[in-house]
């Protein structure tokens, strides 16, 4: 039992759920095994048409109408079919944001910095004004920095640096590159001023300023302002980093910008939004713009994540409760209050509410640490390192553990009582039939062919297990055609399983001229032939 329970916390330690992708539209062009594999996800584009996602090998695959080259395949076609982008291929991403044109910035956790799509205003950050058709490598100024996260503005490039340093470049017309000027800035320039000599912890994009928070709380700002989205009380732009003095005496943990609106979360769990308010996306209950800090009044539980995104107009926050709120642009209505969701995060009210459709950031998939017991016990079946059982069939080893067999089967409580013995030998039944049996004592379903689950039927009727009966069942009906009718038909009559052989009489009938010319009614045994036929003329079916 101690190595079943060693397997079972390894299998749980080592566990990952899948990510959740079914509510942004465009997921619905990938098979159901695709989205099994994805680990993480980013979809973006000024219709939310287009996607990038990494699966759990670490390949990275795209999709979607490929605007300026976006996608990175080398051209400008669209595509409707997934397509893996070899050349950043075993890269693993930490960080990742999108423009309006759109252009992609991504971070690798090795602490590289790739580019690539729209580039008329330098975005990429390679000295060119040529769109970027495939990744490249930024290494300008950051050579020997390991960059953690990125922030796109709508033609403007943001990073930050395990030392805590910013570079930001690209589109400069309102001083959002923090140089001091508002002309363009080809390559990555370290932003100074007075973030000098301070430790920035992360950073944020609206469509044409940054922000940037410091390890003491202090929240930096430059950029457009002609909403107040600075937080400055004014609405003149700052062309270099300006600390947001009515904070003072807040510890910021986390800012996230809007198009035009700024939010952050304290260390306490408190909201406050300033900007742009036309869509009511301050939360305030009303829609005048404001140039200072407002606190926002979600619930008085404490809020633990806030989520906005540099192209619409909508907010999100957590609750530590779980609670997911939304309000501003909300699928074309103003939500000028927060709004409870049914929704358990805060990429749900993007998927489904805002306009585009984007994400607010890179979706990750967390490693689940919790598996339930099904979950578990499924796993555990014919693992040969945790059974204290193996079965022989038809030569053929299948390992089990004899308390679960106890627990779950009737037939096993008896026999495995007194039994010592690690080996079974089985001769009664097949080995699909038998391993499908024991499967489903560990995971309560079956998937066989029909004329496999007529074996497991003979099993269950063998075992007395009427549960796995109806379940055998459940899978002849949903195989059942002309060429196996009379087979299943047959096997229904042997196990005395009435409804099943009603089900395969009615399709027998109902498909009479082709099932009469089969194989199986030739071979038909003479006492069924005789049942068949005298039935069969009871309800009608020779009548001319």
């Amino acid at each position: 039992i101690s190595l079943i329970m060693f397997s079972l916390i390894q299998a749980t330690l080592s566990s990952l759920k899948m990510l959740d992708v079914g509510k942004w539209p465009i997921f619905s062009l990938c098979s159901e095994e695709e989205l099994q594999l994805i680990r993480q996800a980013c979809v973006f584009g000024s219709a939310g048409n287009e996607v990038l996602y990494t699966t759990v090998n670490d390949e990275i695959f795209v999709l979607g109408t490929n605007c300026c080259g976006c996608l990175g395949l080398g051209d400008v076609q669209s595509t409707i079919e997934p397509r893996r982008l070899d050349s950043l291929s075993g890269k693993k991403i930490a960080s990742l944001s999108y423009g309006s044109g759109p252009h992609i910035v991504l971070a690798t956790t090795e602490g590289e910095v790739f580019t690539w799509g729209h580039n008329a205003y330098s975005q990429l950050g390679n000295g060119t004004t040529n769109h970027g058709l495939v990744p490249c490598q930024i290494s300008t100024n950051l050579s020997n920095k390991q960059v953690i996260e990125v922030a796109c503005g709508s033609y403007h490039s943001l990073v930050l640096t395990s030392d805590g340093e910013v570079f930001a470049w690209g589109y400069n017309n309102s001083g959002q590159v923090g140089s001091g000027s508002t002309v363009n800035q080809p390559i990555p320039r370290r932003v100074t001023g007075c973030l000098q000599n301070k430790v920035v912890v992360t950073i944020a994009c609206g469509q044409m300023c940054c922000m940037a928070v410091v390890d003491t709380g202090e929240v930096y700002v430059w950029g457009y302002n002609g909403n107040g989205q600075l937080g400055l009380g004014s609405s003149g732009n700052q062309p270099t980093p300006c600390r947001v003095a009515a904070l003072q005496g807040i510890r910021v943990q986390r800012v996230a910008c809007g198009y035009a609106h700024t939010l952050v979360l304290t260390d306490e769990g408190q909201v406050y939004a300033w900007g742009a308010n036309s869509y009511g996306q301050l939360g305030t209950g009303n829609k005048s713009n404001q140039s200072y800090p407002t606190p926002v009044t979600v619930e008085k539980d404490r809020i633990i994540e806030i989520a906005a995104c540099h192209s619409t107009h909508t907010s999100a926050a957590k609750t530590q409760g779980g609670h997911v709120y939304m309000w501003g642009q909300c699928r074309g209505q103003s939500v000028i209050l927060p709004h409870l969701t049914h929704f358990s995060c805060t990429d749900d009210v993007f998927a489904c509410f805002a306009t585009p459709a984007v994400s607010w950031r890179l979706l990750s998939v967390e490693p689940d640490d919790h598996l339930t017991v099904a979950e578990s016990l499924k796993r555990e079946f014919d693992n040969p390192d945790t059974a204290d059982l193996k079965f022989l069939v038809d030569g053929k080893y299948i390992y089990a553990h004899k308390v679960l067999l106890k627990i779950r089967c009737e037939h096993f409580r008896s026999s495995l009582e007194d039994n010592e013995d690690d080996i079974v030998e089985m001769s009664e039944f097949s080995y699909p039939v038998y391993r499908a049996f024991l499967e489903y004592l560990y995971t309560d379903s079956i998937s066989l062919s029909p004329e496999e689950a007529v074996g497991l039927l003979d099993l269950a009727t063998f075992y007395r297990e009427n549960r796995l009966k109806k379940l055998c069942q459940q899978t002849i009906k949903q195989g059942i055609c002309e060429e196996n009718a009379i087979a299943l038909l047959s096997a229904a009559v042997k196990y005395e399983a009435q409804d099943l052989e009603e089900f395969c009489f009615r399709f027998c009938i109902n498909h009479l001229t082709v099932v009469t010319q089969t194989s199986g009614f030739a071979e038909m045994d003479h006492d069924l032939l005789k049942n068949f036929i005298s039935k069969a003329s009871r309800v009608g079916a020779f009548k001319n």
